[in-house]
Formats: C-alpha cells, sequence, structure tokens
C-alpha cells in the first residue's frame, strides 16, 4: 500500500494540476486568501475516504500531528468543515474530469443503496433534512439488508468493466427506480446494453431504452430461470456482481453508509466526496496501489 505521506502528495499534485487546468473552478470569495489552500482542503477530504477514516476531526488531527510539514497551516476543524462543504462542487468537478479522460464502456449498470440519515426509531416528525427541489429524508425498504430505513438513496450509473461511476444523483427513499435510471441515462450517450436489478423491470420504461438502442437486462426471476441458458444466467450473475462491488466500496471500505452528516449538505459534500475518491482509486489504481 502507497504509504500516507506519499498518497497525500500524490493526490495533492492531481487536484492542483486539474485547478491548474480550470477543470476544477474555485468560486471567487471575499477577503483575504486563506492560509491553507483550496487544494490541501480537497487533498485531505479526498485522502480521508481512500483510507476509509470515519471521523473527519480525527484525520485532520492526524494530518496536524503527522504531516505539519506538508500543511503547516491547517484551519481548526470547525473552519475545515465548513470549507469544505463549500467546496463540494470541486468534488465533483474533479469526478467528472477523471472519468473524461477514460474511454466509455459500451454497457452500463443502473442500482441504488440505501444512506441512512437516523435510525427510523428516532424519527419523531419533520427534521432538517432536507435538500433542495423539496427532497426531503423518507422511510424506505433496504432490499440489500432486508430493514427499513430512513434517509436518501444514492443512485449511480458506473460503466460494467470498469466500475467507473458515470454519473450519480441523491433521491428520496421511497422512489421509483425506472425515473432514477431514466434521469441517470440521460447524461452522456446510450448504452447498448445496461445491466439492471429487477426493481427497474417494466415494460415502459424497457421500451423507452430499446428506442434509445439500448437493450434493458435483468436477472432472471423464478419462473425464467428454467427457459434461460445457464451461460446465460452466470454471465449475469458475474455482471450484477460489479455493482456490489462498487457499492461495496463506496458504503463500507470508504465508510459512506456511516457517514456522520448532520444536514443534507453536509450529505452531498461527503457522498461526492466520496464518489470523487473512488473515481480516484479506479483512474490512478496502478500509481495508488489501493485496490
Amino acid at each position: 500500500m502507497l504509504p500516507t505521506e506519499n498518497l497525500l502528495v500524490h493526490v495533492y499534485v492531481l487536484v492542483d494540476d486539474a485547478i491548474a487546468a480550470a477543470e476544477v473552478t474555485i468560486p471567487v470569495r471575499p477577503g483575504p486568501a486563506p492560509a491553507c489552500s483550496d487544494a490541501e482542503l480537497l487533498t485531505i477530504a479526498l485522502v480521508r475516504h481512500l483510507l476509509g477514516r470515519r471521523s473527519e476531526a480525527g484525520f485532520l488531527a492526524e494530518v496536524a500531528r503527522d504531516f505539519a510539514h506538508l500543511f503547516p497551516r491547517l484551519p481548526h476543524q470547525s473552519e475545515a468543515n465548513r470549507r469544505i462543504r463549500w467546496l463540494w462542487a470541486a468534488f465533483e468537478q474533479l469526478r467528472a474530469a477523471l472519468v473524461a479522460r477514460c474511454p466509455l464502456d459500451d454497457c452500463a449498470q443502473i442500482d441504488t443503496s440505501a444512506l441512512p440519515v437516523k435510525h427510523p426509531s428516532r424519527v419523531r416528525g419533520p427534521d432538517g433534512w432536507v435538500g433542495p427541489h423539496e427532497l426531503v429524508a423518507g422511510f424506505g425498504r433496504d432490499g440489500a439488508h432486508g430493514e427499513w430505513f430512513y434517509g436518501f438513496r444514492l443512485a449511480v450509473r458506473t460503466d460494467l468493466g470498469s466500475r467507473l461511476v458515470r454519473a450519480w444523483s441523491i433521491v428520496p427513499a421511497a422512489v421509483n427506480e425506472r425515473d432514477v435510471a431514466t434521469d441517470l441515462l440521460a447524461a452522456g450517450p446510450a448504452p447498448r446494453d445496461l445491466l439492471v436489478d429487477k426493481g427497474f423491470t417494466g415494460r415502459a420504461f424497457t421500451a423507452a431504452c430499446a428506442a434509445r438502442g439500448t437493450a434493458v437486462l435483468t436477472p432472471p426471476t423464478k419462473a425464467q430461470r428454467p427457459n434461460m441458458p445457464s451461460a446465460l444466467r452466470q454471465v449475469i450473475a458475474r455482471w450484477r456482481n460489479h455493482i456490489e462491488v462498487t457499492f461495496g466500496e463506496l458504503t463500507d471500505r470508504m465508510e459512506l453508509a456511516r457517514h456522520g452528516a448532520h444536514t443534507f449538505w453536509g450529505l452531498l459534500t461527503r457522498t461526492a466526496a466520496t464518489i470523487a475518491a473512488h473515481t480516484l482509486l479506479r483512474v490512478h489504481s496502478t500509481d495508488l496501489r489501493l485496490a
């Protein structure tokens, strides 16, 4: 594994180059320039997710203790948290710049995963978990764990082979997944094949995808299995494992399932940073040697 110090330097160079090339744009702020640059804070946030460090304050303290020679003017945790939230769009710009350099796979996957914000037993009525466009936290069913949750869903579109996230969105906990897939497919060229879960099954959705030149593949139901060649069933099962691995990396290895955010904008920032870190890992896995 790449030593943490080398990882910090490597990621900082990538971020600073992206800012210099205008691939990542930082909005102008009034007042004097902060002592700790935006590139430094972006680097610390990305590396925290790459290493799977759950605590933002804990990792900032670790950097201050062990790598003060790299980051000599770190802000206090509250200021760092506020500035990183303000920079959330920079994470998404970095992700978009990284995937733009990679060839697009003609096979794609779309799926959703639970993003809980509090335990269902603690919900007592309307709360502060409100995002833009009337997006609010709600109850949903987490099929992967067979339980109910309170929060949102993370929807992603990935390439089948490289597992690069090409588009993503935070959506309501109880949502029509076919509508989510339609929105994600609008971001970029239509794939030749689209692999989805059974929750996306629908004649209208399949027909709309076919009209764009996309064939929809879903895991067979119990009734369909006897009539489907075993080789095809094995291929679909192996392909479906790709999206499960991706969600495992995002939610478990990079700690997104335990995000610790207290507001929607904190959740948005940590989701964008996690996906940007995952993209960085997929694109530069040879250099980072973390995969």
